[in-house]
């Protein structure tokens, strides 16, 4: 059988620590084209990978190429514009997160996917971390119970990506911290919770260290930093979800803080036990024979990163190996959260989620 042709869009930072791997280690894909608006930052990584097809148009790759999938690594801002071209093209889409910057971008992604017939994903590596894994068939398989409530975050003393470039410029990143880190943690919690439909939010946003220079973090390498640019974003936000049945989810999430060391965490509490994952280290605290237990599964490393397992299932659902577990109306319902939590954290309200003009 002949390999899927793959187009990437965007050569930057995000393509070359995690995407790149993702697809060239996949046995049933060639990538074919690059593009990327810098053709010199396109015409290096193409070198790279051994591609000698390059473009600084996205629409002129899609048109000269016949390509049966686009990897979309492009600054938040584009990521709905360049899916919905492929799309309408008859291309799947594999895309970084978030699926898009506002709740009708993102609504128009789903319908074009829906109208083409073609498959869109958008990055949610989370849930293929192996402490993830196990824990959506323990808590199938109902040994947590009826889980109720959680938290999730992940917070960082000092790591800002990019200042003053796209990431802090609110027009092309859709946000700070919450849509950057929030899609992920978010997106773990709701799909181990069962996927709970969101009815209410409310959220708090600061802007506290837009000026320093300071960085504790390897994820302050992403993107490139812009002296004197643009930092109109928050550097934290927190914030509560309320879901229909009853369920409800705190949340934070921080470029800089002062706290002691960056922390990726998610925590869920249900009638028969509860976990603790912190990074990668899983935690469970249940009850067994009228004795409380704390329980520590242990988890080889697996094959590969998260990020490249999540483009692998990509590749298989494409090929009908596998069915999708990340679908566009997943997407839709993260940008919504994510947007109303914004219009909270500016109004000082709550908003509803289920009301008939939302």
């Amino acid at each position: 059988m002949s390999k899927l042709k793959v187009g990437v869009v965007g050569t930057g930072g995000i393509f070359r620590a995690v995407h790149g791997p993702g697809w060239s280690s996949h046995p049933s894909v060639d990538i074919v084209a690059m593009c990327d608006f810098r053709r010199e930052a396109a015409e290096a990584c193409a070198r790279e990978y051994g591609v000698t097809r390059v473009y600084s148009d996205y629409t002129d790759m899609l048109e000269r190429e016949k390509l049966d999938i686009v990897a979309v690594c492009t600054p938040n801002v584009y990521h709905s514009a360049v899916s919905i071209a492929a799309l309408e093209r008859g291309v799947h889409v594999f895309s970084e997160k978030p699926d898009a910057i506002n709740p009708a971008e993102a609504r128009r992604m789903a319908a074009a996917a829906a109208r083409s017939g073609k498959l869109l994903m958008v990055m949610r590596n989370n849930r293929f971390m192996p402490a993830s894994q196990f824990l959506k068939s323990y808590i199938e398989s109902g040994q947590m119970g009826d889980i109720y409530t959680g938290r999730a975050g992940w917070i960082r003393r000092r790591g800002i990506p990019g200042r003053g470039g796209w990431f802090t410029t609110r027009e092309l990143s859709g946000g700070g911290p919450l849509i950057d880190l929030g899609v992920h943690m978010i997106d773990l919690a709701m799909w181990l919770m069962g996927d709970p439909q969101p009815v209410a939010v409310s959220g708090a946003a600061y802007t506290k260290f837009a000026h320093t220079t300071l960085a504790d973090s390897a994820h302050s390498q992403f993107g490139s930093a812009v002296e004197n640019g643009t930092f109109d974003v928050e550097d934290l936000a927190a914030g509560f979800i309320r879901f229909a049945n009853g369920a409800t989810l705190q949340i934070e999430f921080s470029w800089a803080s002062n706290i002691v060391e960056e922390m990726k965490f998610l925590e869920l509490r249900g009638t028969s036990a509860g976990c603790s994952l912190r990074g990668d280290t899983l935690q469970l605290a249940t009850e067994i024979e009228h004795t409380l237990c704390d329980i520590a599964p242990r988890f080889g490393s697996g094959t590969g990163s998260s990020h490249s397992r999540n483009i692998h299932h990509f590749i298989e659902c494409v090929l009908g190996r596998e069915e999708p577990i990340i679908r566009p109306e997943h997407g839709v319902d993260m940008i919504e959260i994510l947007t109303a939590i914004y219009e909270s954290a500016s109004t000082g309200a709550e908003v509803r989620l289920d009301s008939p003009d939302k």
